[in-house]
């Protein structure tokens, strides 16, 4: 009896170390280029230009967090997500990117970076904000969507042509 116990604890702890590994190499990962993930950006530059907030978070994961530029209020869900494009989409955001990195691995990709962006105020008056971003891609449900978006200005100044 004492023996059948010994072998019934060996099969279980061999079970319950390999089964994970094993669930991780059934995974199929979706082949991706940096081309299709930088214009993942344009995708989403070109919904800022539609000016409609929905069309914006139709790129953001259900379960997205967004760090944004002018709001200190990290945005942790779809409808806070939402919130924040309301009132950034009133200033007719486009964005321009400067310098990036792009690393891409198993239906998860990173565009790092810096960029550019022309706002304009109520009064018709463009004012460019350099900054530093960085978009986690993840693919979910057959499309890559936003997962993580970071935005914060540049702390040090910069000539913005």
């Amino acid at each position: 009896m004492k023996q059948l116990c010994s072998i019934f604890f060996i099969v279980v702890i061999t079970a319950a170390t390999t089964l994970p590994v094993q669930a991780d190499d059934t995974m199929t990962c979706t082949k991706t280029s940096e081309q299709e993930i930088a214009a993942l950006f344009d995708r989403w530059n070109a919904s800022l230009a539609t000016l409609d907030p929905d069309k914006v978070v139709a790129n953001y994961a259900p379960d997205a967090v967004l760090l944004p530029t002018v709001s200190n209020k990290p945005r942790t869900n779809p409808e806070e997500i939402r919130d924040y494009f309301v009132h950034f989409l009133e200033k007719k955001p486009q964005g321009h990117i400067d310098f990036r990195i792009i690393k891409i691995g198993c239906n998860s990709a990173l565009d790092t970076g810096l960029y550019t962006f022309t706002l304009h105020d109520t009064k018709g008056k463009t004012q460019k904000v350099a900054a530093r971003y960085s978009y986690v891609y993840e693919y979910l449900n057959g499309q890559w969507l936003i997962e993580h978006h970071h935005s914060s200005a540049l702390p040090e100044s910069v000539r913005v042509k």
